[in-house]
């Protein structure tokens, strides 16, 4: 990525973040956070990465529900950022953290079994 499109993708990032703190504060939706933003070359598309906590119910219900307000969130964008055109946006759930917490307890477990074994 070039230096141009890795301050845009932050910008949007930082931009979209606050937009769903202030917006979105639903207890339904569970808590919603951009992690990520990949933007291209020409800056036309803005893939975002959302990291959402909850059940895998309100993670389908809340992409569901950022999939239906994508036009309102690119206006929002359009409107704090001064670009030539509007990147369309694309929602993606970011798993990051759930690898990490399963790998995590797979750790806990292999060393809560060492525990039990005789030395």
């Amino acid at each position: 990525m070039s230096l141009r499109t890795d301050k845009v993708a932050s910008l949007i990032k930082e931009e979209v973040g606050m937009f769903l703190t202030r917006e979105y504060r639903d207890p339904g939706y569970g808590f919603i956070t951009v992690t990520d933003v990949h933007i291209t070359p020409d800056l036309r598309i803005a893939k975002i990465y959302v990291s959402i906590m909850g059940s895998s119910e309100v993670k389908v219900m809340t992409l569901q529900m950022l999939e239906n307000h994508k036009g309102e969130i690119r206006s929002f964008i359009g409107s704090h950022l001064r670009l030539k055109f509007t990147p369309s946006i694309q929602f993606y759930v970011d798993e990051t953290l759930d690898r990490v917490d399963r790998i995590d307890q797979l750790i806990k477990q292999i060393h809560k079994d060492d525990d039990i074994k005789p030395r």
